[in-house]
């Protein structure tokens, strides 16, 4: 009798016995990781949540014998966007010590390939910190998507989507975010209260330009007012369902691929240089899974 862990893509309707079986048939562990952030005057607080887990959902669902989709860790490091109400803010300490938290108990049950499938620009370094943990303490490997980025793979999808100026028309409740939210919940879009607004970091100055896929030489990351008096960077005036729609298609495809690699990648061997061998923990107290 085959196992539900065949079938069923969501982490959490599964039993004990058959996370067991998920492990044996070395299936990949995606936990979406979003925020509840204020996104303009026309999308919901829920964009950085809907898009990620819906995306890797969708690859749950066409592949649910390679890869188990856990529940969307919600809340993300969003202090720069407080004055905008409804924003949830948690310590960036506390969200990458959550996200920790689940990689470990996934690593320690057995699950050794975890991607961390990311829906809040600020959220990066900090993912890509608990990633890097993740793979220095623990026994499992873990990668860092953007789901922005699987747009990136195919050189030829942006160029014939594209519409908004570059850079700046894709940053924040944009053509992309807002696109992609008509697809997935259009009903919940205030379609008459879309309203462009390019940063006024973007001033044509060569240093502190941003866009969602790429960025300036010089960062400047402060209060989202100062550059953006309604929350929006971008031009979701230029937004459509049916661009929502390939945008959806694009990254499920794209993030299939990357599970089917990541799956079947083998991990490299550690090899340590020091003769004779070290005789303390690493100096940082970091935890060493084979000291």
């Amino acid at each position: 009798m085959n196992s539900r862990a065949d079938a069923e893509y969501r982490y959490e309707k599964l039993t004990w016995p058959e996370i067991n079986d998920a492990i044996g048939t070395n299936q990949v562990c995606v936990v979406p990781c979003g925020a509840v952030e204020q996104h303009g005057d026309h999308l919901p607080l829920d964009v950085d949540l809907v898009c990620p887990g819906e995306i890797a959902r969708g690859v749950g669902q066409a592949h649910p014998d390679k890869l188990l989709v856990l529940p969307t860790i919600a809340y993300g490091y969003t202090g720069h966007v407080m004055d905008f109400p409804g924003t949830i803010n948690t310590h960036y300490q506390t969200f990458i010590e959550q996200v920790l938290d689940v990689t470990r108990s996934l690593a320690y049950h057995g699950f050794k390939k975890i991607i961390l499938l990311n829906g809040h620009g600020s959220n990066m370094p900090n993912l890509d910190l608990a990633a890097r943990r993740t793979n220095l303490e623990t026994d499992a490997e873990c990668i860092l998507v953007a789901w922005w980025q699987l747009l990136s793979i195919d050189p030829d999808f942006l160029p014939g989507w594209r519409e908004s100026t570059f850079p700046g028309g894709m940053s924040h409740a944009c053509e992309l975010e807002t696109s992609l939210y008509l697809f997935l919940e259009g009903d919940h879009v205030r379609t008459d209260r879309v309203h462009n607004h390019i940063s006024t970091l973007n001033d044509g100055n060569p240093y502190i330009w941003g866009d969602l896929l790429a960025k300036g030489p010089a960062a400047l990351t402060s209060w989202t007012s100062t550059y953006s008096p309604r929350g929006v960077m971008g031009e979701p005036e230029l937004a459509t369902a049916e661009k929502g729609e390939q945008v959806y298609n694009e990254s499920v495809k794209q993030l299939s691929a990357i599970v089917e690699f990541f799956r079947n990648r083998p991990r490299a061997s550690r090899t340590r240089h020091q003769d004779p061998a070290p005789t303390m923990p690493i100096p940082w107290g970091q935890h060493d899974p084979i000291a």
